[in-house]
């Protein structure tokens, strides 16, 4: 026992759960919650040395009968701590005495105890006293010889049966059935019984119980084993007649028998089962040994023959889509011919197909449909910010806290080996100093390779073949060449004004209504009002924004009913809509709600009809977008200032439409010679400065802008063009046609002049939009020139330029 003789008075207490600690026994204590750290760095760290540090241990009693609070004072033996996964503390303590806790106050955060000791803490043999009891002297011996029973079941080698078996004839009584009782297999409620026992005859009895139990166990039948803890020591299963076997033996067959149930490919079979042996051979406390135990349970995990029965049927299918996604005709038809193949082929290996398009139209949607139409398992992994290869091939077993890659996670987590794997955001990703995720991802996402794709946790080949992988993308200029490859490219545009229309009273306003606790019949939104959110307040390719602006207006609503349903006492009201219902949303009663037009075409229209202006067409990763293009001149010498937060194509591109104005400006009668030019600095500005703009499809626009300023002669108002420019004045085709012309449609503009070979891809536009515009196509910048003014630019004569010599 340690040196110890008496107990102080205040003690910080620490509730345990689920275990209990006896005098003279040693318990583990792990420690998570704050305040209890707080203890520890506050009471135990601060003082030295450790073996002078006590503190008390109350079970946590599930009785709850109001009785004394009954605990054991405790001498810290050992403090360890780990910071990952998360800060924890451990404490290892030897039970001193026992305590009653007579009042309980806080020391900061944690609890302190005023407390009485109630055994005694020396040494002496109490057994004389107790001998003057012939009842208690008798129940002591027996007590001996059930101990003494109990210890030849033991290694008689092991440090703790010759430790017990030295103190059996020395140890007082009652320390010996605490001790005694805290190494033999008892209940929580059984060892709290013990340690409410004060008196030592009833401690005596109690604990002797116990240990004829193990004996019964052990004799009711040849089967039956009984397990007995030998601290320092694996646990073993004693069965009677047989030698002592260890209880990780039983688990180690579970495991054995998961990995057999796993039906591995014979190749990863031979692998594992070496690994198996292993972790058979190694001690208990092997470093390595809860490494190859975890590595078996995710290979016995994975689903490696296991697979979810297609069920495919491409008319309902065709049914579902539709009634799930409005338009995305291309889309749909794509995924239908899929399903087409699929169910002439059964063994077709899985396209990668990569959806295209602005945020909010829905790619993700889809991706879940497509798994519902399939009947297969949906598992979504965001590479969004991913710059880890390990994320993708996972980590090596020899690093510390070593986890398998997402691919193999998603395997595991879905448990087939054919789900849909919406690889989402796959333009996101990035690369740093731990390897390139897109580079990981050429194996993935090869129908020739990933049939053997190997995660560098499992170290062992695994099919991907069945695999249906699914990826979205913004944007493909972010995607490496050699993976943008190895996928199938589905464009997926922006949606019309009329689509929207279409979405938003079909699918986004039930949505918001049943979120919102209300019912179609509470609120009536006409077109005229949707039209108006569409075209004023969300000018956007998808249709994220529109259902924010209608979950406005449903919240609006929501606050009148609340007051009808649960009016004011005083009869106040905080809403300013009609008291009738369903509340009638016009379009006035929406401006008021969501508040002044973000969107103006007056704006616009106030900032065209002037010389230098011009109005060009982007493409961005959220849609097309109307980008006006501004020209000025003011004396100076001869530079060109370029603004607007332009890439180095763009800037390129202006500096060749001025080369070209330069060149071409005695045809339509504008002098522009070099002296002229050298006393004049020229300032071409593209608005919305904070935005990226890169490209070469506004040359025409910028050309178009320093013809109308030199000419004095504005553009026509309601055009919009698009092209790139060469030296020679040829206009070259540019992408993104439908995006720009379904921007120009809702920026009211009427007139488009785009390069003559993007007519085939008019073909993607909806017909109820070609209707309204008007397409004038171009080879170049002269006919431009000609559809861009109201009347045309003429020509005065031919083209010809003087050079003087400096001869």
């Amino acid at each position: 026992m340690p040196p110890i003789v008496s107990i102080p008075r205040r003690i910080p207490l620490l509730v345990v759960s689920n275990e209990v600690l006896l005098p003279g026994g040693s318990l583990r204590i792990p420690i998570t919650r704050s305040e209890n750290m707080e203890m520890v760095k506050h009471w135990i760290l601060n003082r030295s040395p450790l073996s002078s540090v006590v503190i008390g241990i109350m079970p946590r009693d599930p009785r709850d009968d109001g009785s004394p609070l009954i605990g054991t004072a405790a001498v810290v033996v050992q403090v360890t701590g780990v910071n990952w996964p998360q800060p924890m503390i451990t404490l290892l303590v030897t039970g001193l005495c026992r305590i009653k806790v007579e009042k309980v106050s806080l020391a900061g955060s944690f609890p302190m105890g005023t407390v009485m000791q109630l055994d005694k803490l020396s040494s002496d043999n109490v057994d004389e006293v107790d001998a003057e009891d012939p009842v208690l002297a008798s129940l002591l011996s027996e007590f001996r010889q059930a101990v003494q029973k109990y210890l030849s079941l033991l290694d008689e080698n092991s440090a703790t049966a010759l430790k017990l078996k030295a103190m059996l004839n020395s140890l007082p009584g009652h320390h010996l059935a605490d001790v005694c009782a805290s190494l033999v297999k008892a209940s929580y409620t059984e060892k709290l019984e013990i340690l409410d026992a004060l008196d030592v005859t009833e401690r005596l009895k109690k604990t002797l119980t116990l240990i004829s139990r193990h004996f019964a166990e052990m004799d009711s039948s040849p089967d039956q084993s009984v397990i007995l803890r030998k601290p320092k020591q694996r646990n073993f299963r004693i069965v009677k007649g047989h030698e002592l076997m260890p209880m990780e033996d039983d688990e180690m067959n579970q495991l054995e028998n998961k990995l057999n149930e796993a039906s591995l490919p014979p190749e990863v079979h031979k692998v594992v089962m070496k690994d198996l042996n292993r972790l058979k051979k190694m001690p208990s406390f092997g470093p390595e040994k809860g490494i190859i135990r975890n590595y078996l349970e995710i290979v016995s995990d994975m689903p490696w023959s296991k697979s979810s029965k297609e069920t495919i049927d491409i008319y309902k299918a065709q049914k579902d889509l539709d009634a799930d996604h409005y338009a995305m005709d291309k889309l749909k038809q794509r995924v239908l011919e899929y399903l087409a193949v699929r169910q002439l082929k059964s063994n077709l290996k899985g396209p990668i197909l990569c959806f295209v398009g602005p945020p909010g139209v829905g790619k993700t949607s889809v991706g879940r449909s497509i798994a519902q139409t399939l009947g297969r398992e949906f598992h979504r992994i965001s590479l969004g910010g991913v710059c880890n290869q390990s994320d993708i091939r996972g980590h090596r077993r020899t690093y510390i806290g070593a986890m398998p890659g997402r691919i193999v996670q998603g395997l595991k987590i879905v448990g087939v080996n054919n789900p849909v794997f919406l690889l989402d955001e796959i333009d996101k990703m990035g690369s740093g100093i731990h390897g390139d995720p897109a580079a990981a991802l050429l194996e993935v996402l090869d129908p020739e390779q990933n049939c053997t794709f190997v995660d560098h946790f499992l170290n062992v080949p695994f099919d991907l073949s069945q695999v249906l992988f699914i990826a979205t993308a913004n944007s493909v200029k972010s995607i490496p060449p050699a993976l943008l490859d190895r996928m199938e490219l589905v464009n997926v545009p922006g949606y019309t004004q009329e689509e929207k229309l279409h979405i938003a009273t079909k699918h986004l306003l039930p949505k918001q209504l049943e979120a919102h606790g209300l019912t179609p019949d509470l609120v009536h939104l006409p077109d005229e009002s949707v039209k108006l959110i569409i075209s004023d307040y969300t000018r956007e390719a998808g249709v994220r924004t529109l259902e924010r602006k209608l979950g406005a207006l449903c919240r609006a609503v929501a606050v009148q009913v609340a007051e009808e349903k649960f009016p004011s006492p005083s009869g106040e009201k905080i809403s300013t809509l009609a008291t009738s219902f369903p509340v009638d949303l016009d379009p006035l009663r929406v401006e008021k709600i969501l508040g002044p037009a973000i969107f103006s075409k007056a704006d616009l229209w106030s900032r065209l009809g002037q010389p230098g202006v011009a109005v060009g067409l982007a493409w961005t990763s959220a849609g097309g977008e109307v980008m006006l293009v501004e020209a000025s001149k003011m004396e100076g010498d001869g530079e060109l200032v370029l603004t607007g937060h332009l890439g180095d194509v763009m800037k390129e591109s202006a500096r060749l439409a001025l080369n070209w104005v330069r060149t071409q400006a005695s045809k339509y009668g504008l002098k522009l010679n070099g002296e002229t030019l050298a006393h004049t600095d020229l300032h071409i500005h593209f608005p919305a400065g904070a935005v990226g703009k890169d490209g070469p499809s506004a040359g025409i626009t910028v050309a178009t802008a320093l013809m109308s300023l030199f000419s004095s002669k504005p553009v026509a108002s309601d055009v919009a063009m698009t092209g790139e420019i060469t030296l020679q004045g040829v206009v070259l085709p540019v992408g993104g046609v439908k995006e720009k012309v379904l921007a120009a449609h809702r920026a009211g503009l009427r007139r488009i002049i785009l390069p003559q070979k993007c007519e085939k891809d008019l073909l993607e536009i909806p017909s109820s939009v070609k209707e309204e515009l008007v397409f004038v196509f171009v080879s170049h910048i002269d006919e431009v020139l000609q559809a861009a003014f109201d009347g045309g630019l003429p020509f005065v004569g031919s083209q010809s330029i003087e050079f003087t010599s400096k001869l």
